[in-house]
């Protein structure tokens, strides 16, 4: 793999931190040296351009292994009062509440909703937006992988189709967005932890590369305990879809120095955390403290139930359409919506053992 600005051997090209994306129309342009028109032209056999232009693009795009989007042939659909949504996944119950609250405002403003998801791979997301607009939404709600490096949304600007993102907290304030603010949030987290005496906080961190949100609670932790004078605990990565988590957790867990509490960048992650621990025969909270991030229902009905930082899924759902709807005939650039985020106490997490303090 080739980094700093260049393509990886699979086609990909990279910006030089680390995060890999699909190439747009916008890198073909800027690796030929013409515009994203001309592009668009050459490479859909619309209008003229000299042969030497011509072979310059398609010679970018080959080496580029450009794929050509559907997107710009599906926008000239007419009004049909349809809206797409794209999430990472539809098992964890705060993308579907999220989805709920979409449907509902949609039914509501007499839209129909439909849905798509991308099981937390990136790869799938260009795929998926444009299954969704070949059935010729007006709009897109999007949660993606990394709202800041995304070839799909790049596309979506370029052609200028309306989207608001959900969750994603994008850098790039040209993006709409509705979310809660995942650092501050993260933050009160760890704050509570220190408050109930833990000196050695971990965290179970959803893959980076997954999760631009996984990436901002993280930040949120590090700077939490650098303000409280604390070393950071063990960060233990894991994908979002393997569950059982003893063997990755195991020897971090091990010795008088183990982590006294572990924050877990969502719900399910924290859910998988309890079970580990007790599968490692360590007791929630009396041994190690586990507090997750998302506030799903089902965390109420567990023993221990489980704290959390809750974040308003349904309204964040609502909220998004509601810009959105709004934004058709308008300007959706820069909109951007926070929402209040609480922390609900739980079983799950208790003072540190008093060994540890």
């Amino acid at each position: 793999m080739v980094r700093d600005g260049m393509r990886t051997t699979d086609g990909r090209v990279t910006d030089g931190r680390a995060m890999d994306r699909v190439a747009t129309i916008r890198d073909v342009a800027a690796r030929a040296g013409v515009s994203i028109a001309t592009v668009s032209r050459v490479l859909n056999g619309s209008g003229n351009a000299t042969p030497e232009t011509m072979e310059k693009v398609r010679a970018a795009a080959s080496d580029l292994s450009f794929r050509p989007s559907t997107i710009g042939r599906n926008l000239k659909a007419a009004r049909t009062r349809t809206v797409g949504v794209l999430v990472p996944s539809l098992t964890n119950p705060v993308f579907a509440e999220s989805v709920a609250g979409i449907q509902e405002a949609a039914a509501e403003a007499g839209y129909s909703v439909l849905i798509a998801s991308t099981d937390y791979d990136p790869a799938k997301e260009s795929r998926a937006i444009e299954g969704l607009l070949s059935n010729r939404v007006e709009g897109l709600v999007l949660t993606v992988a990394d709202a800041d490096r995304s070839g799909s949304l790049d596309t979506l600007d370029e052609v200028r189709l309306p989207y608001v993102l959900a969750y994603n907290q994008p850098d790039r304030a040209l993006r709409a967005h509705v979310s809660v603010d995942n650092v501050a949030a993260s933050r009160a987290v760890v704050e509570r932890m220190t408050a109930l005496g833990h000196r050695r906080i971990g965290m179970i961190a959803g893959r980076f590369r997954q999760s631009d949100r996984s990436r901002r609670r993280h930040a949120g932790w590090q700077a939490a305990l650098a303000d409280a004078g604390l070393p950071p605990g063990p960060v233990v990565e894991v994908d979002f879809n393997d569950l059982r988590l003893a063997h990755r957790l195991a020897p971090y867990l091990e010795g008088p120095e183990r982590p006294t509490a572990l924050f877990a960048s969502n719900d399910m992650l924290a859910l998988a955390t309890i079970r580990a621990l007790r599968d490692l025969g360590l007791s929630v909270p009396d041994d190690v403290s586990v507090c997750g991030f998302d506030g799903i229902e089902v965390g109420r009905l567990m023993s221990p139930s489980l704290a959390t930082l809750v974040q308003p899924a349904r309204a964040m759902g609502a909220t998004a359409f509601e810009c959105l709807r709004t934004g058709f005939s308008g300007d959706l650039q820069g909109r951007a919506v926070m929402l209040p985020f609480t922390l609900r106490p739980g079983e799950s997490l208790g003072p540190a053992p008093s060994k540890s303090t």
